[in-house]
């Protein structure tokens, strides 16, 4: 059984599995999955292709039912889809007749939020993000970058618990990625959102994260922890050029081998 959170303690996951019927037969995804995490954390998960990152993440999310073991959102088990997190996926999804405004207020239209009072935080949102004068433009006429900036209000908007963020740059290009890196680390720091991040990138787990998890190959398990000892606010160059990247990065690439992502 899940241990019960504490004040701190946002999400709690223990002796987790999830196995998938398929025309192969039984599919272990993952397994002995023990894992908290604290309010305000940054987690970066990186493993191998396949491993059942973005399944734990569903887990977490209510989306997919573990076969064994249980997570809890804040000492609630998690037994269902919920409504305290936010989804942030590796294409932005947007509505393509929907402006930048339409398409985060969808959030809020789905979930029945007082439309005033939504207003108000897309347009803090929008602020935050720099999307200040698109909010008429339609996804077309945006980068891919600024797409995904979009998304990211649309699961922000209702002010979740926690923000889940599966290889949401991996489409960008790399300089793009790096600007969204900065970004990110701005947001998260402005809100105090807790935040679990599923990338290929070692740069990018070390640079976004306070705890990098790594996991192993399907079934997916969870070999190492690795805090990161660096400074909430973090410039892109200067983190890259430190110690204790250096020292975090090295150790993820050495357990990941040939999978990582050459940075």
């Amino acid at each position: 059984m899940a241990k019960q959170g504490t004040d701190s303690q946002i999400v709690s996951i223990a002796d987790m599995a999830v196995t998938f019927a398929s025309k192969r037969g039984r599919v272990n995804a993952l397994d002995g999955i023990d894992l908290d995490v604290q309010k305000g954390e940054f987690i970066a998960i990186a493993g191998p292709s396949g491993c059942g990152k973005s399944t734990l993440l569903k887990a977490v999310a209510g989306l997919t039912k573990p076969s064994h073991g249980e997570i809890q959102l804040r000492g609630s088990r998690v037994d269902a889809p919920r409504q305290d997190i936010g989804y942030v996926f590796q294409r932005a999804a947007l509505l393509d007749w929907r402006s930048v405004r339409g398409n985060i207020l969808i959030q809020a239209e789905m979930r029945g939020m007082d439309m005033r009072a939504a207003n108000e935080r897309t347009d803090q949102l929008i602020e935050m993000t720099g999307l200040g004068g698109f909010e008429k433009a339609l996804p077309h006429e945006l980068s891919g970058g600024m797409q995904q900036r979009v998304s990211l209000c649309r699961a922000l908007l209702h002010e979740p618990d926690v923000l889940l963020m599966d290889e949401p740059f991996g489409a960008l290009d790399a300089l793009t990625r790096e600007k969204m890196n900065v970004e990110l680390n701005r947001i998260w720091r402005e809100t105090n959102t807790t935040v679990l991040l599923v990338t290929h990138s070692v740069a990018e787990a070390v640079y976004l994260a306070t705890r990098v998890v790594v996991m192993s190959a399907r079934p997916g398990r969870i070999v190492e922890e690795h805090t990161v000892d660096l400074a909430p606010e973090r410039d892109y160059a200067s983190v890259l050029e430190t110690g204790e990247f250096h020292r975090v990065s090295s150790r993820v690439r050495e357990l990941l081998g040939s999978t990582a992502t050459a940075d």
